[in-house]
């Protein structure tokens, strides 16, 4: 593609008619990865200004560099450097440009809010799927395009990875994406020149305020994936959250409600029926009828089928497919995924990792538990501290035993975190400090202990287990990896329970 192609889209500096004639292979904002023919995207980041690199990108060959106006003046009549307010909105710009607009030639399915996002994504996908449709998966766990599956570092990848995944779906003839955006991806304009067919809003909780710094901030960084919806597509919002009301009016977009409430064009008929084998209950929706069996469990689930079925109802498919679109998705890697060696009492991972999505968790492991429920969890260090003693207080409320240990402590003292932690359980937690302690309880109190070596910490956990118990890991969900430092080494809650599992069925 000609440069002068792509400088269409931005507002920069008028350079030499001749240099706009020349070809552009390839872009990247990774300095590393320039060659001959590349244009180099100078973007800031958490961790290092790409501005410092200029020079490195000049001298690897790229043709032009885009900066921002703070930017040296590294550049020449030959290679100039193009000048822009904002970098990262360039970006964005540029790479809808280059990989020819590709949101415009499938349809994309936006799911934003705390919890909820990746469970709704997956019986999205697999809703279009049993409608006849390909479809695209870009989240928290992975990125799928057809076959292929990539590991996905961010829930949304930067813009130019985005338009990137996207045209290669289009390549692939897939009619549909659904993408998990998240909040970080619309603060940084990851997702700037997405035409979004439809969003979908499951709900605000307190989570990010590292980034955003309060609650306002952070649901308006939601809002402009429904205020730049088109006013002939749609917005699914869930009005059991308090924010629903704020999100609607933010959207000249048509509006799908759904909820627990009659009033939602969405909500369950009747009581809704909770097992271990999952949930069963009968929608209305506006096209009749939709009869919903999922192997998912809890209350939670029952919110993010209803805003999946919103989705369905959006885009003209039938209730018969709907219905077998949430029979078909079985599990979601990480969430309530049951870990099973035949032993007599229940081991589920989940991602859970705030104060709501945690009492979530435990609350719907309750309803399906009849014996007593263990919960283990921790907290990410250099993130929000505010929702530490939170998370406490929530796991001692909502179990019958609870271990605190570490999750991905980052740059932060792994037993500072805890202390945090721990400040939330006083009220209706007693620290003790062994297994036998725990085991015999105290009225009126939950027993908790602290160990920080997750692996020490899952294997107590199964060992308090008896039969007919729910033992709770929490936090990691699908990760396959713990942080310290600047360092991750491979951790798999999942791998873990299953080997204590396996070496007490062989004991």
């Amino acid at each position: 593609m000609k440069l002068g192609d792509l400088l269409r889209a931005l507002n920069g500096e008028t350079i030499l008619p001749e240099l706009l004639e020349k070809e552009v292979l390839d872009i990247t904002h990774d300095s590393r990865k320039v060659k001959p023919g590349f244009l180099f995207v100078a973007v800031r980041g958490f961790h290092s200004d790409g501005h410092q690199f200029v020079p490195q990108a000049l001298q690897q060959g790229a043709i032009a560099v885009i900066a921002e106006e703070y930017a040296p003046n590294a550049g020449s009549v030959a290679t100039p450097i193009i000048r822009v307010r904002d970098s990262r909105a360039a970006l964005a710009r540029i790479s809808d440009v280059f990989y020819g607009h590709p949101s415009q030639r499938l349809k994309l399915i936006g799911i934003t809010g705390t919890k909820g996002k990746t469970t709704t994504s997956y019986l999205v996908k697999s809703i279009i799927e049993a409608a006849g449709h390909e479809t695209g998966l870009i989240g928290t766990i992975e990125y799928r395009v057809k076959d292929r599956v990539y590991p996905a570092p961010n829930t949304t990848p930067e813009s130019l990875e985005l338009q990137k995944l996207l045209a290669e779906m289009v390549g692939v003839q897939a009619a549909y994406c659904v993408m998990e955006v998240s909040s970080h991806a619309l603060a940084l304009g990851r997702t700037d020149g997405c035409i979004f067919e439809t969003a979908v809003f499951t709900n605000l909780g307190q989570d990010h305020l590292d980034f955003h710094k309060d609650m306002e901030s952070y649901f308006q960084a939601k809002r402009p994936l429904f205020a730049n919806l088109a006013s002939d597509r749609t917005a699914v919002v869930n009005t059991d959250d308090a924010m629903a009301s704020g999100i609607i009016g933010s959207t000249r977009a048509a509006v799908i409600t759904c909820g627990m409430s009659e009033k939602a064009d969405i909500h369950p008929l009747k009581p809704v029926n909770h097992s271990i084998n999952g949930l069963a209950f009968a929608v209305q929706t506006p096209i009749g009828t939709v009869v919903a069996k999922s192997p998912l469990m809890g209350s939670h689930n029952v919110s993010n089928i209803l805003s999946a079925i919103g989705v369905g109802v959006a885009q003209g498919f039938s209730p018969d497919a709907i219905a077998r679109g949430i029979a078909g998705m079985k599990a979601v890697p990480g969430r309530m995924e049951k870990v099973d060696e035949g032993q007599s009492f229940a081991v589920f991972v989940d991602y859970a990792h705030t104060e709501a999505s945690l009492a979530s968790l435990l609350e719907a492991v309750r309803e399906v538990t009849q014996g007593r429920l263990i919960a283990l969890f921790g907290c990410g260090g250099d993130r929000d501290r505010a929702k530490r003693p939170k998370m406490g207080a929530a796991a001692a409320q909502g179990s019958d035993i609870a271990i605190l240990t570490t999750d991905n402590p980052r740059t932060e003292d792994p037993l500072v975190i805890i202390a945090e932690i721990e400040g939330g359980m006083a009220a209706t937690g007693v620290r003790v400090s062994s297994l036998a302690e725990a085991q015999r309880g105290l009225p009126g109190k939950t027993p908790y202990l602290i160990i920080p070596d997750r692996a020490d910490a899952i294997a107590s956990a199964i060992m308090l287990a008896k039969p007919g118990d729910a033992v709770v890991l929490a936090g990691k969900g699908h990760e396959n990896y713990q942080i310290f430092g600047d360092k991750k080494i491979h951790f798999d809650d999942r791998e873990s329970a299953r080997a204590v599992l396996r070496r007490m069925h062989d004991a």
